[in-house]
């Protein structure tokens, strides 16, 4: 174990399937680390013993997958190239932050692929790779000309007095499923307004 190495892994999204937890215990056993697991009909938990250390992974279950939970300190080299394959593998995203020598390399991770390299020192930070937007300028050009969010703002508002009688006769009748699937599609609505900023 490499006493300088320590890696923070946050605001970790990944899922995959119990095929791809299997061949990380797999990994891990075949690296030597003695390990022990145990599982929930909502959380997988890989207990890992690293040098002193104990570290927890956290899987919580979301209908027949799975996907990590929490942020993870670790100061094992060989630990730390386990989880990133994980989070290749998985396509997830997280920010992975390298501490060295009084200095912070912070890696943004989008699908699997950095997309954002960042070297903090001291107070200065200085960015040595940013991904290139796939959206170009015509692209943008485009969608400030296009007339589709105004024209579906005028339909959207009359769905919405529509919707909004429909729950009141509902309301007013009695009908509490109906009522209950009528606010439904104005949730559905008021999202729309929201992304369309009406």
């Amino acid at each position: 174990m490499n006493k300088s190495h320590e890696v923070e892994y946050c605001n970790l999204e990944l899922r995959f399937d119990r095929r791809q937890i299997q061949n990380l215990i797999r990994d891990l056993i075949q690296e030597g680390y003695s390990l022990y697991w145990s599982e929930t009909d909502v959380f997988f938990l890989i207990s890992v013993r690293s040098g002193r250390k104990l570290v927890k992974l956290r899987f919580q279950r979301v209908r027949n997958r799975y996907k990590i939970i929490g942020d993870y300190i670790i100061k094992d080299e060989k630990l730390s190239e386990l989880l990133e394959k994980l989070i290749n593998d998985s396509r997830g995203h997280a920010v992975v932050k390298r501490f060295k020598d009084r200095q912070i390399v912070i890696e943004n991770i989008m699908f699997g692929e950095i997309i954002r390299l960042v070297e903090v020192s001291g107070m200065e930070h200085r960015i040595i790779y940013q991904k290139k937007p796939f959206v170009t300028v015509e692209e943008v050009i485009q969608a400030f000309q296009s007339k589709r969010a105004e024209e579906r703002a005028i339909v959207l508002r009359m769905e919405l007095d529509y919707e909004l009688s429909v729950l009141h006769e509902a309301i007013t009748a009695g009908r509490e499923e109906d009522a209950a699937l009528s606010k439904e599609r104005l949730n559905t609505l008021r999202t729309e307004m929201i992304q369309l900023e009406l």
